[in-house]
């Protein structure tokens, strides 16, 4: 093997990685932003529950379905593409949002956001696969998500701070220009792999054989990634812990300790924002773990269960505003974290060459669970709502209404408990080829 400029190497592998991480950033700030905006959102709108629940989770319907596309895209034309194109069409949603003067042109928009954003992600996850050492993956995507996550914690108390100078429409007039600017990087930096400039890959670096290409049609590898068992219980895990965490901080939670605790949106915010921190370094303690433990399964159970008793502490236990309410929220995203362990089990239980099909897979169980979860907790709480308006024209909801709510969050929890004991152990290694 030719002598290999390590310095280089490294340069250009981490500024392709913050190229890409940035426009993720701005994926999460879209998937909260709508938790802390609600209130302009209901009154500009004049929805109810149930439809600012599907305005917000018209987001996630379509990044759900296009999670499959995404991984095909990524294993196919790969990440520099779908990323720069999803970056120039989640831009146009944004703008569109920001200018909509109805509740169908703002639909449109956050339809458009979700399109542009659904393949950044996966993208940018292949490309840490070809990039980055596999005995390193759960690291490095810990640490991935950590630094999403900084997106969604400005999309909760620095959102609710920036909304005293600015406005809710110009705000994300402006997200739309800078997913503009970072499609252009993203063109000008970002590589597929290794080899497009010159470098051998990552596995021969490290003195290993270099993984098999794609060798039959993307669709007979996208039917073997859909009939491989094995991937399935991390979609059931995602769809369970993380879906009911993205939709209870990204629009729920914010409402429930307004109308049941009398908290300003200010103050409120203050503990979404202590779960989305708490989830961001779950995220990177979690990853680190498992590649330390050179184990998969324990981290994903644990998580599993540190959330479900959360769940089941918010359902039960007389919290309130001040310690106990910051700590639960707190505690459940940090174990919530825990779900970005699935994103290295699915790759290692799928062939290389696959591996963008295989985190889209588990990926659209997330966002399915949130997709299912935001405008089902609006219609329990609709059920039996005795119709209360604030003088804004708000609907307000009683204790007992963000009670079903909190039943169905913790079914979901339960539900991902249930499916962290049908995963596989892969020993933080690609279990579908022999050799190292």
């Amino acid at each position: 093997m030719p002598t290999v400029d390590t310095r280089r190497f490294v340069r250009i592998r981490w500024t392709i990685y913050a190229v890409l991480v940035a426009a993720y950033m701005l994926v999460f700030f879209h998937r909260f932003a709508p938790g802390v905006v609600s209130g302009e959102l209901a009154a500009a709108f004049g929805t109810s529950a149930a439809a600012l629940g599907s305005l917000s989770a018209m987001y996630f319907y379509i990044y759900t379905a296009m999670q499959m596309p995404a991984g095909v895209l990524a294993d196919t034309l790969g990440s520099r593409l779908s990323v720069t194109v999803g970056n120039l069409v989640a831009g146009l949603g944004s703008v569109l949002f920001g200018l909509a003067d109805d509740l169908a042109a703002a639909s449109l928009g956050r339809f458009l956001v979700g399109l542009g954003v659904s393949v950044v992600f996966v993208g940018l996850m292949k490309s840490n696969s070809v990039w980055f050492s596999e005995r390193r993956y759960g690291t490095i995507s810990g640490l991935t998500l950590l630094l999403g996550n900084v997106g969604a914690i400005a999309a909760t108390g620095p959102l609710a701070l920036m909304l005293l100078w600015v406005d809710w429409r110009s705000l994300f007039v402006v997200l739309g220009a800078a997913a503009m600017v970072l499609a252009l990087l993203s063109w000008w930096l970002v590589r597929d792999r290794p080899e497009q400039l010159g470098f051998p890959s990552v596995r021969e670096m490290e003195g290993l054989p270099p993984h098999a290409p794609r060798q039959q049609h993307w669709l007979r590898d996208l039917r073997a990634v859909l009939a491989n068992r094995r991937l399935w219980p991390g979609f059931f895990y995602d769809l369970g812990i993380t879906g009911s965490l993205f939709g209870m901080l990204g629009l729920w939670a914010v409402p429930l300790l307004r109308d049941v605790h009398g908290l300003d949106r200010g103050e409120a915010s203050l503990y979404t924002t202590a779960g989305t921190v708490a989830f961001a370094a779950g995220c990177l303690l979690a990853g680190h773990v498992s590649d330390r433990l050179g184990r998969r399964r324990p981290v994903l159970q644990t998580g599993a269960l540190l959330y479900l008793a959360m769940c089941l502490a918010l359902l039960f236990l007389p919290w309130g505003p001040g310690f106990t309410g910051l700590a639960l929220f707190t505690l459940m995203g940090l174990a919530a974290g825990s779900f970005v362990v699935a994103y290295a089990h699915a790759k290692e239980v799928t062939a290389p060459s696959l591996s963008g099909m295989a985190i889209a897979l588990v990926n659209t169980g997330l966002f399915l669970g949130a997709a299912l979860f935001q405008p089902l907790f609006g219609w329990v709480m609709d059920l039996g709502w005795d119709g209360s308006l604030s003088a804004a024209g708000v609907p307000v909801y009683g204790p007992q209404d963000y009670q079903r709510g909190l039943w169905l969050l913790t079914g979901f929890a339960a539900l991902a408990t249930v499916a962290s004991w049908r995963l596989v152990e892969t020993g933080c290694r690609n279990v579908t080829r022999s050799g190292p």
